[in-house]
């Protein structure tokens, strides 16, 4: 009698999706309304780039053109062969990806060996250290602008330098030294969300894990190396992805530390000042090439994304820093 019922309810419900108005008109409508929203949605992301390539290949006619709106009459290369001139673009791609994968390597382990302490590793004091640590997410870097650039300006550990020396300290601004400390000391850019993520990545995993390495004679660094770190690839992808691009884009620690730096951040800021006076026709060819300037500095961004997307989408959804 209960399958009967149940076989009954099914072919009403079938009914009902198929073949009731009411219920067609509902469907169809929902299907409309997600189609608006992801059409719209798509749109305000993808305008801007979309923009900024309709730019890049125009030509100074195309410019002034009220007829020409997103495909060029006159496609051209020259924006992108002057605005590689200006950014001496080359040499700012190869500078900014060699210090982009550094720190997020030093980011990486620093910050993976203090989520794991503050997840596993009890000790007095635990719980305020974290919350200062999760405090400095919400500490604007520009309020300890002044004590961090006279830190490393005047770089000395314990007062060791100045007492053979003489000196004040070693001066390690104009190099990469300051964000490779930083990073390795777990006090570079955004390294507070970072330990966050492992932390609660780590807490989440069985205690049975550690338990049975330490009974097989592991200790507490055996068992994060050989143990948790191979369980925690969702947290390594999302940790390596957000501070790959974040140091991408960083500009500010980029002109405090390095102001004379060839590095795509800072030169891309620089433009407006850079373009040569015989190739700018006012507000609308400097308007030209920064555009152009832009989307040349997140393409190496977005080549990663497609190849990463897959990884990152998982690691996300996994570590929970979504919802």
């Amino acid at each position: 009698m209960k399958a009967e019922i149940g076989r009954a309810a099914a072919a009403l419900a079938a009914w009902n999706r198929h073949y009731n108005p009411v219920e067609k008109t509902k469907t169809w409508l929902w299907i409309m309304v997600r189609s608006v929203l992801l059409f719209g949605i798509s749109f305000i992301i993808l305008y801007p780039i979309m923009t900024k390539i309709s730019i890049a290949f125009k030509s100074s006619e195309d410019l002034f053109d009220s007829t020409v709106v997103w495909i060029p009459r006159n496609v051209t290369l020259d924006n992108v062969k002057r605005v590689m001139e200006y950014l001496d673009y080359y040499t700012a791609v190869t500078n900014t990806l060699l210090l982009s994968v550094s720190v997020a390597v030093l980011q990486l382990v620093s910050c993976a060996l203090a989520g794991y302490g503050f997840a596993r590793l009890k000790f007095w004091g635990s719980g305020v250290l974290f919350a200062l640590v999760v405090f400095t997410i919400v500490i604007p870097p520009q309020t300890i602008m002044v004590p961090t650039y006279l830190h490393y300006r005047f770089f000395d550990v314990f007062g060791i330098y100045g007492l053979f020396t003489g000196s004040k300290g070693v001066n390690l601004l104009e190099s990469y030294w300051p964000f490779f400390i930083s990073s390795a000391l777990a006090m570079g850019l955004k390294n507070g969300l970072y330990i966050f993520i492992f932390r609660q990545f780590f807490r989440a995993l069985p205690k049975e894990l550690e338990e049975a390495a330490y009974v097989d004679g592991a200790g507490v660094l055996k068992t994060f190396v050989r143990v948790m770190l191979p369980n925690a690839t969702p947290s390594i992808v999302t940790v390596l992805l957000f501070s790959f691009i974040w140091q991408w884009n960083d500009s500010y620690f980029v002109n405090l530390f390095t102001p004379h730096a060839t590095l795509l951040s800072r030169t891309l800021a620089l433009l407006p000042g850079i373009v040569r006076p015989e190739y700018v026709g006012g507000v609308a060819h400097t308007s030209l090439y920064l555009n152009t300037g832009t989307l040349m500095a997140i393409l190496p961004i977005f080549v990663l994304y497609l190849f990463a997307q897959k990884y990152f989408v998982e690691s996300v959804e996994r570590t929970g820093v979504v919802g």
